[in-house]
């Protein structure tokens, strides 16, 4: 494999489902092999059957808002996969709320797994390779919402910070590590079916290609990103969004 740097494997969060999982089986069909990590260990053993228990497939069950947890796992990939050259910061949740329905500890929730799991995981990943000198990118999966506000104020909250997190540590980790995130919209993944329809409606109204975003698509632009094909490219959001919100 000559697009990823180095031939290296690939970290992916949030693996075992949705997004991550198209992640996944399109860096394993590039030959590149990924370190996927999720909190369901049920569905981290369906993603490995689901894509033929692949050599180059290796599960790790963790919990990415626990700091403790992240730092053990980072010690696990120095140890058992030094080459390790990506990394997508993919996992996260929707409670699909208004915010004047949110409780304390959901608030928390959110912003742990969202927010802090990917903090965590890029502070560990840069230390790994920036110390070192070594080549690698970095893509967080962040949302239109980020952009164009949600009806769940919290989840917006949530990935327009990462876009912020995305600038800062592309300028943090330059000229070795690649920052770039992702803001799709509507992904026909179980996840955003619990977006309201009404809001569904407006979103596929302003778009101007009529072709659905799938899991694989999105999948194509975050390959792209941590491949050599993208080298030009750092602290930049793509917006894949079907033209719907131009910026």
């Amino acid at each position: 494999m000559e697009r990823v740097w180095n031939s290296g494997k690939v970290i992916v969060t949030g693996a075992a489902s949705g997004i991550g999982k198209a992640i996944v089986n399109h860096c394993l069909q590039e030959q590149t092999a990924v370190i996927a990590c999720d909190i369901k260990e049920d569905a981290l053993y369906d993603l490995k059957q689901s894509m033929g228990g692949k050599e180059r497939l290796y599960t790790y069950r963790l919990d990415i808002s626990k700091y403790e947890e992240v730092e053990k796992f980072f010690e696990y990939v120095t140890e058992e996969h030094p080459d390790t050259n990506g990394l997508v910061n993919n996992a996260g949740i929707y409670l699909a709320k208004n915010i004047m329905q949110y409780e304390p500890e959901e608030i928390d929730r959110v912003l742990d797994i969202n927010i802090k799991g990917a903090v965590y995981f890029s502070k560990f990943f840069g230390k790994c390779l920036f110390e070192s000198k070594r080549r690698g990118s970095i893509v967080n999966l962040s949302s239109v919402s980020a952009l164009d506000g949600s009806t769940d104020a919290i989840y917006g909250l949530s990935k327009a910070a990462l876009i912020g997190l995305t600038k800062s540590c592309a300028i943090n980790y330059s000229p070795y590590i690649r920052v770039n995130a992702v803001a799709p919209t509507i992904v026909q993944t179980p996840m955003m079916s619990q977006i309201p329809a009404w809001r569904v409606e407006e979103y596929l109204a302003n778009e101007l290609i009529d072709t659905p975003v799938l899991p694989e698509d999105v999948a194509d632009t975050v390959v792209f990103l941590l491949s050599e094909k993208a080298k030009h490219y750092t602290g930049a959001t793509f917006d894949l969004n079907n033209g719907g919100y131009l910026r």
